[in-house]
């Protein structure tokens, strides 16, 4: 499979002009909330910076109303300065560490007790630690939602991304399907997933791949063992892709010979509250309206109090991303641009629930295009 034009080299192409805009509106938000400055540890939020993904040990320090600097190790100052066209401050390890380095810059820029802004999930203890040591005054606040808004709505360039790995992710789902019988092992399975998937250039699953069978197909966040697939099992397969850093995941189950009408019916339900959703994912509604048109059919066959809070998240740098997220009460919006996931949620109930299924949608200006081609039915094996 080819793929004219793009070579996964782990160099973005983001202009100048669209890097700035994305930094611009960071610092917008930045002002609206009085956060001084917002300090980007997170490998993915620097990916999306930068526009490589060829970037470790570094940070991104965004002021509200001065110039970013990125701080990184000296070896790769002079390569990110040229690539990025930022203000690169290089430092040497172990003689000094990222977190000394990034307080150097902010005492620089004049500041005694700044507002810092932080990744709620991603910053390092050393680099609190530093931080807080140097400036004991400071006040410290969640803001990395900032960065996920931001990010929440894709450039043309991040769209082709996502599109090549949802292609790259299909020929994963084909590849396990032609290989699932009874008999073999549902790690043996992952194993040819994942070939088909790195030979045709994927640069490697952003999760750890499921392919469950029977009733492990109820756990939360279940992974493939060496357990062999057997007759009459239903065998959920949930697999990912990335092309130069951005992410794709479909999920399909596939039923091995004649396995019980209950899970049946269950996929036949799960599959109509996807489409229900789909149906009403559009520019302007809220999420948790997309998430309401699922949730009305799990309700009206009698299974809401089995069924989970959440139904999607944003796709991108993240395989689930935290905006928007597609839940019971989210007030996220839903915006032409974002590309989401619909609707892995099982119901959870022994001996009906466990079939899965989802895919990934890019939100147009009309409604949503289904980035994922593959049929949707239960897929039968013999």
């Amino acid at each position: 499979m080819s793929f004219p034009g793009q070579v996964q080299d782990g160099n973005l192409g983001i202009g100048p002009e669209e890097r700035w805009r994305r930094l611009r509106a960071v610092q917008d938000h930045l002002v609206a909330r009085e956060i001084d400055l917002l300090l980007v540890v997170g490998r993915e939020n620097l990916i999306y910076f930068t526009g490589t993904t060829q970037i470790e040990c570094a940070a991104l320090l965004i002021p509200a109303r001065e110039e970013p600097c990125l701080v990184a190790l000296w070896l790769d100052a002079p390569y990110l300065r040229e690539l990025t066209g930022l203000a690169v401050e290089g430092y040497v390890f172990p003689g000094e560490n990222l977190g000394r380095r990034v307080a150097r810059v902010i005492k620089r820029l004049g500041y005694g007790r700044p507002v810092i802004g932080f990744e709620k999930y991603f910053v390092e203890f050393s680099v609190f630690e530093a931080l807080r040591e140097e400036f004991p005054e400071a006040r410290f606040v969640g803001a990395g939602d900032i960065l996920y808004r931001v990010r929440a709505v894709k450039s043309a360039e991040e769209i082709a991304c996502i599109r090549q790995a949802c292609r790259l992710v299909v020929a994963g789902v084909e590849a396990a399907v032609r290989f699932i019988r009874p008999g073999v092992s549902e790690l043996e399975v992952v194993a040819e997933a994942e070939y088909a998937m790195l030979r045709r250039g994927s640069g490697g699953s952003p999760f750890r791949p499921q392919v469950v069978a029977g009733e492990r197909a109820l756990l939360t966040h279940p992974c493939a063992t060496n357990r062999p697939i057997k007759e009459g099992e239903i065998v959920v397969v949930h697999l990912g892709a990335t092309w130069n850093g951005y992410c794709a995941k479909m999920c399909r189950t596939v039923a091995v010979g004649r396995v019980p009408e209950a899970q049946v019916a269950c996929f036949e339900l799960i599959k109509k509250a996807q489409e229900a959703a789909i149906n009403v994912l559009r520019p302007g509604v809220k999420a948790a309206e997309v998430d309401r048109a699922a949730r009305e059919i799990i309700a009206a066959a009698g299974y809401e109090k089995h069924y989970l809070t959440y139904v999607g998240y944003g796709v991108g740098l993240r395989q689930s991303e935290f905006y928007p997220i597609i839940g019971k009460d989210s007030p996220d919006e839903i915006s032409a641009g974002m590309v989401v996931d619909l609707l892995l949620p099982t119901v959870y109930l022994p001996g009906f629930g466990g079939p899965r299924l989802t895919d990934c949608l890019l939100v147009t200006e009309t409604g949503a295009e289904l980035l994922t081609p593959y049929p949707r039915e239960l897929i039968q094996v013999m």
